[in-house]
């Protein structure tokens, strides 16, 4: 009998009475149910039609909320009422708008068509400059044993985006009517573009009320943490991606000026790409320096030498100076990790997943940090070491 109430009570202790094998339980419970029901088509296909629905223009309004909500505020501190704030921002993007339509959009355009039809050329040359340096047999042995001829492959992509860029919109769609639902994305896209505005006004309009409605759902005793959780999380968030657009910013600057100083080709397209691709850390600029080393490399010898050039000072600016300025420190993620995180999510999401692996991650990572020491809390399966904080804090004092 004794030892029957003996094993109640440790059993009490170690369970019952425990927060976090409580907490097990509830997200097994919680887990089993979503597995359940995840079997049933009809449970579940409305939630994830409306979010795939919804996904695109909450992202990009969201991403246009962090660029602009800050001048919004700031506005607001002199005085001027949000809306009139949100108006005149509208104004000032529909001008800069045009004017990238009217001036850079030609020219771009015009280097586009240029780089399609000199496709062929640019094969030609590059794989002559290779083969003089390495030798042809390499070529001719690859060519056999994936029996495919890159010249023949070259020319019909050109020809093939050499229409594409000549009809315009109506031969884009012409030309892949054969893919199933080319159509019905198209239609999806555009509608997810045009409902951004509307989105973005309202976002900037109250959404800096948006946490103070949340936290009225949340229960009284958890306010506190999960005002700090999502303060956290938005600080992540909004300093990743504009620290990282005003880096993807310059970094295409300087190498247009930078292409246009050694008198490379095709200037604007090629800086433009790098500033398109330099989004994604890491892997975006080795991505970019891909089509001007063969541009570089078809012009001479020493015009790659002058892009490589070009190239290094400009990561040398953008490491050294821009980034840690714009971006500091914020993140706290090891390139190792970024790189692994990007290629994960890149293989699981595809584009979408390579763009927000960087933001998903920071955001796992809050959301886990605090719930690990909500554990060690609740737990108290950890235990404060008293002896060694006191040096601890003496050393950081020094």
């Amino acid at each position: 009998m004794e030892r029957t109430r003996v094993w109640s009570e440790r059993f009490k202790l170690f369970f019952l009475n425990n927060r976090f094998v409580i907490f097990l339980f509830v997200l097994l419970l919680i887990s089993l149910n979503i597995f359940v029901l995840s079997k049933i088509p009809y449970v579940f296909t409305p939630l994830i039609v409306l979010v795939k629905t919804v996904i695109l223009p909450i992202i990009l309004s969201g991403i246009l909320f962090y660029l602009l909500n800050p001048i919004v505020n700031l506005l607001e501190k002199y005085k001027v009422k949000r809306i009139y704030s949100i108006i005149m921002l509208y104004i000032l993007i529909i001008g800069i708008l045009v004017l990238i339509v009217s001036l850079v959009i030609p020219v771009i355009q015009k280097q586009i068509q240029e780089l399609i039809i000199n496709i062929p050329m640019l094969y030609d040359k590059t794989v002559y400059q290779i083969q003089y340096w390495l030798g042809g047999d390499v070529f001719q042995q690859l060519q056999q044993s994936t029996n495919i001829n890159p010249a023949e492959l070259a020319q019909s992509l050109s020809e093939r985006w050499t229409a594409i860029a000549g009809s315009g919109v109506s031969g884009f769609i012409h030309t892949f009517s054969g893919i199933g639902g080319f159509l019905g994305t198209l239609t999806e896209v555009i509608v997810s573009i045009v409902t951004v505005p509307f989105i973005l006004f309202y976002l900037l309009k109250d959404g800096h009320n948006l946490p103070h409605y949340i936290l009225k759902f949340i229960p009284v005793r958890l306010r506190d943490q999960t005002s700090k959780v999502m303060s956290e999380m938005n600080h992540q968030i909004s300093s990743y991606i504009r620290g990282q657009i005003i880096v993807s910013f310059c970094i295409g600057i300087l190498l247009y000026i930078g292409y246009n100083i050694i008198g490379l080709d095709y200037a604007l397209i090629l800086a433009v790409i790098a500033s398109f691709t330099s989004i994604v850390p890491y892997l975006g600029p080795a991505i970019a320096i891909t089509p001007a080393l063969i541009v570089a490399l078809v012009t001479s010898p020493v015009m790659l030498l002058k892009m490589v050039a070009v190239w290094t000072i400009v990561q040398l600016v953008e490491g050294k100076l821009i980034s840690p300025q714009i971006m500091g420190k914020s993140l706290k993620i090891h390139p190792i990790t970024i790189i692994f995180v990007i290629l994960t999510s890149g293989n699981l999401f595809g584009v979408i997943g390579i763009l927000l692996a960087v933001p998903g991650y920071a955001i796992l990572k809050v959301l886990i940090t605090h719930l690990f020491d909500w554990l060690k809390v609740s737990s108290n399966l950890y235990e404060t070491d008293k002896v060694t904080e006191p040096s601890v804090e003496v050393d950081v004092k020094k």
